[in-house]
């Protein structure tokens, strides 16, 4: 039983614990009037319970049907898609004056390049960045592949419309570019002192801008430009993923050059200079989308010794944990 359902038992065992501890810190810190983190007990006694064995039994699910490499594609858009949609109804309820929703009670900016801004103008390390780099550790790039509620849109937007992904033109520049713009400008709003709903009004502008770039240039593209080139975010991922010991290579005795798997890969991670190389761009965020289009099955993961599908099984695992326990605290 464990063998055959090992990784599921794994990854349902990660989020029971985790949510189970910050269930019992929330409960012991009742005194101090503090609300739980999970949604059901703002509603009813012990609805936290409940909420943690359905999220367990969500777990064993996914990671049952993620393990399976021709099923990878599908499921991750659905979970993706799930998780989108959790936060954003969360956040269009909280806005709507439900504040149990919010999960301080307060409303922040849900923009992704504000990890960076954000802490950039408070010159202060906050929960966002230290969350994203938690997510790092522990799975290199999955949070824009997995974990982010704009990736999600970008990803049905530039799959919206048949044909093959156009390569991104001047990647590396623009993508350096963007990131200057939120560093630099957030360095000038901190100097001129701006009031909070200007410095606000302003970082919404930039968030605009990014679902402007969701709609028209991802679709028109049918490539994840606003993951890929316009979010900061994505960019210092590009670099701070190597922290994590996975990693995703191109067999060489096995690759045919073929170029099969490029359609198949939204961040432009596969063009012919990556398939050359024989591993897979920098912008390539470990999705395992392309391991099904592979026919040589050269496309393969990796993390210290282990290679091939056990690295791939493991990878799975702690993703989706990591998914089922961001499922759970989507709120702002």
């Amino acid at each position: 039983m464990f063998k055959k359902y090992k990784y599921q038992i794994i990854g349902s065992s990660i989020v029971l614990l985790v949510l189970s501890l910050i269930n019992m810190h929330i409960e012991i810190g009742a005194v101090d009037n503090k609300q739980s983190m999970i949604l059901a007990e703002r509603f009813f006694k012990g609805g936290s319970w409940v909420e943690i064995a359905l999220v367990v039994v969500y777990t064993f699910y996914i990671i049952g049907k993620m393990i399976t490499a021709n099923n990878t594609a599908k499921w991750r858009k659905i979970t993706w898609t799930v998780f989108s949609v959790v936060f954003f109804s969360q956040l269009i309820l909280g806005l709507l004056g439900f504040e149990k929703f919010l999960m301080t009670g307060m409303l922040h900016l849900p923009i992704p390049a504000l990890i960076i801004g954000g802490a950039v103008y408070k010159l202060k390390f906050g929960f966002m960045p230290i969350l994203f780099l938690s997510t790092v550790i522990l799975s290199g790039p999955a949070w824009c592949s997995q974990l982010c509620y704009f990736g999600a849109a970008d990803f049905q937007s530039s799959s919206a419309k048949k044909g093959l992904p156009r390569k991104i033109k001047n990647k590396t520049a623009l993508k350096h570019t963007f990131l200057a713009i939120v560093v630099v400008g957030a360095i000038v709003l901190r100097f001129l002192n701006l009031s909070y709903m200007m410095t606000g009004i302003i970082a919404g502008s930039f968030g605009i801008v990014g679902v402007l770039v969701i709609i028209f240039i991802s679709h028109k593209k049918k490539m994840m430009y606003h993951c890929s080139v316009y979010c900061p975010v994505g960019t210092i991922l590009q670099y701070v993923k190597y922290i994590n010991p996975f990693r995703m290579y191109i067999e060489d005795s096995s690759c045919t050059n073929c170029m099969l798997c490029t359609p198949s890969c939204k961040y432009d991670a596969l063009n012919t200079i990556d398939i050359k190389n024989k591993k897979p761009g920098l912008s390539c965020t470990y999705c395992g989308d392309c391991i099904s289009s592979c026919h040589s099955s050269s496309i393969k993961y990796k993390v210290f010794n282990i290679k091939g599908d056990k690295a791939r099984f493991i990878w799975i695992t702690l993703t989706i944990s990591l998914h089922a326990i961001f499922l759970v605290l989507a709120r702002i």
